[in-house]
């Protein structure tokens, strides 16, 4: 496998508190959907949050294209092409939806080039174009991720890293965020998503991940973690995948 991104070996945590990874890896393949599952407290969103920049890597590393990360700000990682999109999606309410797209390609010098994007990305959403100038507070939860994952694409990242994109809305928009996600890929943006819904998330997936007490127990091809009667039984409520 052709890796874009790995992490070797993390251990993390917030402040001075317990580490929350505790020797957490993890290989990202460009170009696929890797999901990340496991119970509450497992270390997920803190892993992303440490690939981004956002929590000091106290022990371990993550290399991006060969190059180490470690010590990074998120700023910096960001401009390398590695977008988080936190749960709480980090929008700016009382700015336009045109506005926060522009936000989203803020390390661009180029003002054309910029506005080009945008309206690039808003000829693909059609509902962010209808309310290019409504307030992005207003705008349902499902418009409103839409609008977070549709900003990730401003600056053609190389990896797209999503905490929980469907917590709290309709199975009708979650089968919607899918269909982004599937779009981006083929677009060859690498998604690194961690799902409350395990068995959704995987069957969406190439490359499933189990992380639990900070980590990784396993990592394979998402049909693979779907079949497997020990993650069933553990992870995904002892259902087998349709």
């Amino acid at each position: 496998m052709t890796e874009l991104l790995t992490v070797t070996g993390i251990t993390a945590g917030y402040g001075d508190g317990p580490a929350i990874l505790d020797g957490a890896h993890l290989t990202v393949e460009p170009g696929k959907v890797h999901c990340i599952i496991g119970p509450n407290g497992a270390g997920k969103s803190t892993l992303l949050k440490a690939i981004c920049g956002m929590l000091k890597i106290r022990k371990g590393e993550v290399r991006f294209k060969g190059e180490r990360l470690n010590g990074l700000r998120p700023d910096q990682i960001y401009r390398k092409g590695i977008v988080f999109v936190p749960q709480e999606r980090a929008l700016f309410p009382k700015m336009s939806v045109r506005e926060n797209l522009r936000m989203g390609g803020f390390i661009m010098d180029d003002a054309h080039e910029l506005d080009r994007r945008v309206e690039e990305v808003m000829e693909r959403f059609p509902i962010l174009k209808e309310r290019a100038h409504q307030k992005a507070g207003t705008m349902s939860g499902g418009q409103q991720q839409t609008l977070a994952m549709a900003r990730t694409m401003i600056i053609k990242p190389d990896i797209v890293m999503l905490d929980e994109p469907s917590l709290g809305l309709a199975p009708k928009i979650v089968k919607e965020m899918f269909e982004i996600m599937a779009m981006m890929a083929k677009d060859g943006i690498t998604i690194l998503l961690v799902e409350q819904n395990a068995l959704m998330g995987l069957k969406h997936a190439d490359w499933g991940v189990v992380l639990d007490l900070g980590r990784t127990l396993f990592e394979g091809p998402a049909a693979e973690v779907l079949g497997d009667p020990r993650i069933q039984e553990l992870y995904l409520g002892g259902k087998r995948a349709a």
